[in-house]
């Protein structure tokens, strides 16, 4: 009666929260998976979910399948694991580069995890901030790069891990602190404070200000998102900031946060790999686990499929 898939699509439907994200997590369209929860509740004769709830609510029957996905997904990944090293691949080099500090969020528990079921990859981590990762990974100095900037490089594949949305972090004390979003124009008169990368790879010029021939008043450069915050809170500038690596500073009440534009600036994050190493055993296991830590980690993000991926040159 029960299948491995059902519960994995419960679990998508757990950490999505709607049948869209669920269906795009699971690699189905939505109305093949409404079909496959209608057909699981017919079989058990009572419904899983509350239709038409946001969040979405479990059913007493739905939570207990959930406690039953948590006993076997993981056993079921770990298998797979071990399958994949008796097929051959168990050793190899893992070298990246992220291009922005507040990957470390989801990226650090990831590596805590692939250590555990990848002990003889040999793992190396470094900051973009100061070379430019990409032709090093051509080069084969690098094998992963976490970026939200792709180029269209030869023999370069972009598998896109997830989208989130783009956020101005203000002081309560801000003039455009009772605002709901901002306009390009609007930032004429602001320090902007940004990571030390050049202009073109930060989504706030090449997406928001540059179209708009808009440009702030100043810009400010530090390494630190949390020197950003701080900053901010004393009303010495504002800045633009992943909606996760912001959400713990709105939840303590200590900056507001305006969408970029009327509706909102998105972007995808991307482990950009070289295309020979696709099939390897640890590198789509790490790929894996960097999402489903990524969807267990980070508030607000969405699923994003490789058709909604494309790179600019």
């Amino acid at each position: 009666m029960l299948e491995i898939r059902h519960l994995k699509t419960l679990d998508a439907l757990r950490e999505c929260g709607s049948l869209v994200e669920a269906a795009e997590r699971v690699h189905l369209t939505q109305s093949a998976l409404s079909h496959q929860i209608k057909d699981l509740e017919a079989r058990l004769g009572q419904a899983l979910f509350i239709r038409k709830t946001r969040p979405l609510r479990f059913t007493t029957a739905g939570l207990r399948l959930l406690q039953l996905a948590d006993d076997i997904l993981p056993t079921v990944r770990n298998t797979e694991r071990d399958l994949a090293r008796l097929a051959g691949g168990q050793s190899g080099r893992l070298h990246m580069a992220i291009e922005c500090h507040s990957c470390y969020q989801w990226l650090m528990p990831t590596l805590d995890t692939f250590r555990d079921h990848w002990p003889e990859v040999e793992l190396d981590l470094a900051s973009g901030f100061n070379f430019t990762p990409l032709p090093a990974l051509t080069r084969g100095d690098l094998d992963l790069v976490v970026t939200s900037d792709p180029d269209d490089l030869p023999g370069i594949h972009y598998e896109p891990l997830f989208r989130y949305e783009i956020l101005l972090a203000i002081s309560h004390r801000h003039p455009l602190a009772r605002q709901t979003c901002v306009h390009p124009k609007q930032l004429a008169q602001e320090v902007l404070i940004t990571y030390p990368v050049e202009r073109q790879r930060l989504d706030i010029f090449r997406q928001f200000l540059d179209p708009a021939n808009a440009e702030p008043a100043s810009i400010r450069l530090t390494e630190l998102t949390v020197m950003m915050i701080q900053l901010v809170v004393s009303n010495r500038g504002v800045c633009a900031l992943p909606n996760w690596a912001m959400h713990e500073y709105l939840e303590q009440g200590y900056i507001r946060a305006l969408k970029l534009g009327e509706k909102g600036l998105w972007s995808t994050l991307y482990a950009a790999i070289r295309e020979e190493q696709q099939d390897m055993p640890f590198m789509a296991d790490f790929l894996k686990t960097a999402k489903a830590t990524c969807f267990k980690t980070l508030p607000q993000i969405r699923t994003a499929q490789p058709e909604m991926a494309p790179v600019t040159g």
